[in-house]
């Protein structure tokens, strides 16, 4: 696919030939705004909007094939944390509420607040380290106020390296232990994949922080045999600093997924996001077979796939 995306980038077209192309080969019209556009996502959206006039966006989706399980719509409850540095917390908590973003300074604590909160984190390095921490939010409304919230951070200037982190909390609640197990079973699999896009420092157990379970000796057996999720945290040598935090339950009722690198890039942590609640609902009740990036399907929109396959082939350049 990156070949294909090159070539009609380098063609000598207009761009909204090209914007066209790129749309019917799956890419997000966030991603073809930045390549093409510089970032201005209302042109590529008036693009789009035609093409769904002229009926060609419809057409498009017929001839797609059905994933195993069609995704649900997003209503899901869910929280998230940036790390960054490069802003003052005062600045930020400003433009934070000058945008009606509700958001407090505090010190360094795990309560869940009905705000967004900036607290420190001894974690990080860099010039005015912080942790921007959401309230909980939910499905499509809770993306578009993170829209606006990743848009104050690259207004402010925030910036990330490679001490930073970009935490997603999924509401947890109802998650029965077998529907746990699958979702530690079928992250386990799909973990060479999952690191394909993702940076160096957050592949397999790079990091401190978030260590992965491909070095966990008998890792599916040790899960399917736990009888509580006390037992699979107990398994995790108690820890939280794994891919997914076998401890955040007792503390927010939420399930914590910790791989993702730092990042103020909308795009990114939105798809991020998405793939992460799919994930969960697939795993009520469905292992994974297909290990590849072409099982994303199974349980993903095609765009959604496309995506993960261009930052794989993005990151392995």
């Amino acid at each position: 696919m990156q070949t294909q995306i090159q070539q009609i980038i380098a063609q000598s077209g207009t761009k909204t030939s090209k914007i066209r192309q790129l749309i019917n080969l799956g890419i997000s019209r966030t991603e073809i705004a930045r390549m093409l556009t510089n970032g201005n996502y209302g042109f590529v959206q008036n693009v789009y909007k035609k093409m769904q006039a002229e009926g060609q966006i419809a057409a498009l989706t017929q001839t797609i094939a059905s994933p195993s399980i069609t995704p649900r719509a997003f209503e899901k409850k869910f929280g998230v944390e940036f790390e960054a540095y490069n802003v003052s917390m005062e600045t930020l908590k400003n433009r934070l509420n000058a945008a009606g973003i509700a958001c407090q300074t505090e010190g360094y604590n795990h309560t869940t607040r009905s705000h967004w909160k900036i607290v420190s984190d001894s974690s990080l390095s860099g010039n005015q380290t912080f942790e921007l921490v959401s309230p909980i939010l939910k499905g499509e409304a809770g993306i578009a106020q993170m829209l606006k919230v990743c848009d104050i951070l690259n207004k402010c200037g925030a910036k990330v390296n490679k001490s930073c982190g970009t935490h997603v909390h999924i509401n947890a609640r109802n998650f029965t232990l077998e529907q746990w197990k699958r979702i530690y079973i079928n992250y386990s699999r799909l973990e060479k994949t999952i690191d394909g896009f993702m940076p160096e420092s957050r592949r397999k157990s790079n990091n401190h922080f978030c260590k992965g379970f491909s070095e966990v000796v008998n890792f599916e057996t040790k899960i399917n045999q736990a009888n509580s999720l006390l037992e699979i945290s107990q398994k995790l040598e108690g820890s939280r600093y794994w891919k997914i935090n076998p401890l955040s339950y007792d503390r927010h009722n939420t399930c914590e997924f910790r791989q993702h690198a730092g990042t103020t890039d909308f795009v990114k942590i939105s798809s991020w996001v998405r793939f992460l609640n799919n994930l969960v609902d697939f795993s009520e009740e469905n292992l994974v077979g297909d290990r590849t990036i072409g099982g994303f399907k199974n349980f993903n929109s095609i765009e959604l796939t496309n995506y993960f396959e261009y930052r794989t082939l993005e990151l392995a350049a």
